[in-house]
Parts: structure tokens; sequence; C-alpha cells
């Protein structure tokens, strides 16, 4: 089989990752400034959320988390891989099915339990239309997913990764087309969401073909291979339901509060691009590379990719961190202020970004952390520590709202992924050496931390030089930029000078992928 190259892997999916973030970007700035915090950003945000919302339940959640590793597995060792892919998606297709047709007949009940405070107001109806436009998407995109997991598994990255793009392209298209043409432009996005997703579907299917990876549907059969997927998806589909019961936390809360569903998406989307790019790019690659490490017995090289996954994802998302918490309200004014989105709007999705900032490291190390335990066919694990993390969510997004508001569910949040990191570190420790962090990322991590400390001390007082120019709306993306390429440039200047990384690994790794 064709090896796995950790850092040249995660450089692949991280920079497809970002090409969609960025025109994920233009989306929700579109959709900002089109439609504007308010009932119909509201109704779209909370109908786009429940396709979404299972598509993680069942695909990238449960699904992916049992089914590559025993994927991975019989690809390492030639046990008729294909074979059991084919009865895995017959077995997927199925639930998807049963699934959308019951979603479809009971939306008013799914819309009243993800955002009660809709009830008894516009928004309500709306959502519940938009929901049945959209919600075939989860049986597209989760079927692209498993695609995804068996490419991932094969060690080819890019199309899996480059599928995203296609919806952002056509959602932005849409959006352009209906405002060009004078067309009702929330009309025009949620038809284009299941279109988007057949895309998605079409590509990663086409793209196994050309792999060798002949994967169709047969007629389902239950047998012990699947009995074992089922098995192990069950506590990762609850572990799964447990964060989206977090998500839903959140939304209930900010749900009470006229456009607050709004400036919790736009910061979530926000702190996403960081999170996408190197969290989420990081866990794909990696749970893979330790699948196959573990089935070949190589307790070495799976010490040395968990060191490195975490050692790339801190020295990339640390930074990151320290950048949303520090300028926010730059940030937030140049992306999104325009159109019906203003200043008020600017100000409160500033203090929500700067939250999920504080949150962002641990956002990230769950994606390396996870994989330890899904590698090993152990799902229960980190189902019993997600029900924890959930207490924690629910306790202190209800009970503060009481006295800060909205705000609550974003701090909840943030904690709830800090709780959830502690657990994963303390269960993963009778894994043994394989999953303890080496040496060298011991050395390192300090470094990374001083690094994006010198950074955040440039992005401050380069803020408040350049805080004259944001206001003014021909210089403000250019200050914005020269604000970033500060950062960017103090960072990596400091970390390279006190050995924090070497620019070298990552220009080595781009020519050998």
């Amino acid at each position: 089989m064709k090896p796995i190259r950790l850092l040249s892997g995660v450089l692949t999916v991280g920079g497809w990752t970002l090409m969609s973030r960025v025109l994920g970007f233009v989306r929700d700035v579109l959709i900002a400034s089109f439609l504007g915090p308010g009932v119909l950003m509201d109704a779209f945000v909370a109908a786009f959320r429940l396709p979404n919302m299972f598509r993680r339940f069942f695909a990238e959640g449960a699904f992916n988390a049992a089914f590559v590793p025993m994927f991975s597995k019989r690809l390492e060792a030639e046990e008729d891989a294909t074979g059991f892919a084919s009865l895995a998606l017959s077995g997927l297709s199925l639930v998807l099915l049963t699934l959308t047709g019951l979603a479809m007949v009971f939306m008013p009940a799914l819309v009243w339990a993800t955002a009660e405070g809709f009830y008894g107001d516009e928004r309500f109806d709306i959502t519940v239309e938009f929901g049945r436009i959209v919600f075939p998407y989860i049986l597209f995109i989760s079927l692209a997913a498993l695609f995804s997991g068996i490419l991932n598994a094969a060690g080819r990255f890019a199309a899996a990764a480059a599928a995203p793009v296609i919806l952002n392209i056509l959602l932005v298209g849409a959006m352009s087309i209906a405002w060009a043409t004078g067309g009702a432009i929330v009309t025009a996005l949620v038809w284009t969401i299941p279109f988007a997703g057949l895309a998605q579907l079409a590509l990663v299917w086409h793209a196994a073909d050309r792999a060798g990876l002949r994967i169709r549907p047969v007629r389902p059969r239950w047998t012990p291979e699947i009995k074992q997927l089922v098995r192990i998806a069950i506590p990762a589909a609850l572990a799964g339901g447990v964060v989206q019961i977090n998500l839903l936390v959140g939304q209930l809360v900010a749900s009470s509060y006229n456009s607050a569903v709004s400036w919790l998406y736009a910061a979530d989307r926000l702190y996403q691009l960081p999170l996408g790019v190197v969290g989420i790019a990081v866990g794909i690659v990696l749970l893979p590379d330790l699948s196959r490490r573990l089935k070949s017995g190589d307790e070495a090289g799976s010490q040395e990719a968990y060191s490195r996954a975490g050692e790339i994802s801190l020295a990339l998302t640390v930074p990151a961190a320290v950048a949303l918490m520090v300028i926010p309200l730059p940030l937030v004014s140049v992306l999104f202020e325009r159109g019906a989105f203003d200043t008020d709007d600017t100000a409160a999705t500033a203090l929500a970004v700067a939250v999920y900032g504080l949150g962002l490291p641990a956002f990230v190390l769950q994606k390396v952390l996870q994989p330890l335990f899904f590698a090993r066919e152990d799902t229960r694990s980190p189902f019993r520590y997600a029900v924890v993390a959930m207490v924690v969510n629910a306790g202190v997004a209800i009970g503060l709202s009481y006295s800060i508001g909205w705000i609550a569910a974003a701090i909840a949040t943030t904690l709830a992924a800090w709780v959830m990191v502690a657990l994963l570190m303390l269960g993963s420790r009778p894994f043994g050496a394989a999953a303890r962090f080496d040496n060298r990322f011991r050395r390192r991590i300090w470094r990374i931390v001083l690094a994006s400390i010198v950074m955040g001390i440039v992005l401050w007082v380069g803020s408040a030089l350049l805080t004259p120019f944001f206001g003014i709306s021909g210089w403000r993306w250019l200050a914005l930029g020269v604000l970033i390429a500060m950062g960017a440039g103090s960072y990596l200047l400091s970390g390279q000078l006190i050995g924090a990384f070497k620019l070298s690994e990552f220009r080595g790794a781009l020519r050998r992928g």
C-alpha cells in the first residue's frame, strides 16, 4: 500500500480546506450582506444546521470514526476492503433514506426542538419551509463522506478535500446570479444546497473509481463485519449526538435573543477557518495512518505520527487563537460589516469570536486526541467524555444566560472543549508510549507559545496604529492585510529564531506531496 506522509497529507487537505473556507467566507459575507442578521438569516442558519447536524452525527462523526479504521486495516491486510465498503455504503444509504423521509414529515417538530425560541413568530414557519428543502443534502453529503473516508484510507486526500469547494462555489454563484437578475436570493440559496451535495458525491465517487476502489451498492446484509461496524459506531453516534446537543443548547439559548443566532453563526464561521484548515485536516490524515501502523505493530511510528500531528496542530493553531482574541473587531468589521450587517452586529460578533478563540486550541487538540481511541476501535471512551462535556456545556450555557445573556453559549462551548481535551488526555494514558508526545514536541511547544505571544503584541500595537484606516471603505481591506502580514511575519521570524519550528520541514513536505 502507498504509505501515508503525515505532513504532506495535512498540507494537501489543509490547502484545499483553506480554499473552501475562503470561499465559505465569501459565501457568509454575501449571506450577511444580502439577508442580514434577522428573520431570514436566522431561519436559514437554523434550517441549514439540521442536515449538517445529522451529517456530523452519521457521517464524519459516528460512521467514519468506526468505518475508516476498519477499512484501513482491511486495506493494509488486503482483506476484501472494497466488499466491506460496498456493504457499508448500502447500509448507510438505507438509514439515510429513512431518516430523510421522517425528517421531511416531522420538520416542524425538528425546528421546535432545535430553535424553540422561534416558535410563535414568523421565523418558525420560514425555517420549516427551508428545512424541508435543504434536508435531502444529508443523503448526498453523508455518502460523499463515506467515499472521502475510503480515499483518505488509501492515502489519496486531494479529491476528498476538494469536494467542499464545490458547495461554496455553487452557493456564491447562485446568490450572485439571483442578485444580478433581481431574483429571490434566499430562495436561490436554499435550493442550491441539495444539488451541491449531489455534485460533491459525484466527485468523490468518480475519484474512488479512478483510484481502483470500485464501490457499488449491493443488497444490504447483516454480516459479522457490519455487525462489528454497528457495534463500534453506536457509541460514536452517541458521542456525536452529545456534540450536537452542545450546539443545540447554544442555539436554544441564542434563539431567545434577537439576531443572536446570526451573531454566533458569523463568529463560528471565523474560528472554523483555522479549525478546518488545521484540526480537521490533521484528524483526517492521522486516523488512517494510526490505524495502519497499529495493524502492523509499529508503536514507534504511531508515537511519531501522533507527536508530529500535535506539533503541526499547535504550531498553526496557537497563533490563530491569539489573533482571534487580540484583533476580533478588525476581523469582523472588514469581513462582515456591510449591507444589513451594522456596527452593533460587528461588536456582538467580535465578542463571540474572542471567546471562541480562547477555545480554538482545544477544538483542534480534540481532532488529534480522538484518533488515538478510534484507531483502536474504542468509541465508548470518547462517548463517556463527551457526556461529561455536555453536562458542563449545558450547565454553563443555561445557567449563565440568565445573568450575561446570549454570550453564555460561546463561553460554555469553549469551556466544554477544554474539559473534553483534559478527559481525552487522561483516558489515553493506558495506551502507553504510542499515546505520549515525544521529546521533540516537549522542546518545541513552549517556543510555539512564546512566538505566539510575540505575535500577539505586534498585532495589538499594529491594530492600534491602523484603527483609523478600518473606518475608511477604500482602505479597510488593505489595513487588515497589512495587520495580518505583520502578525504572520513576526510569528514566522520569532518562531524560526527560537526554534519553535523549521520552515525547511514544510518546504520538504510540499516537495514530497
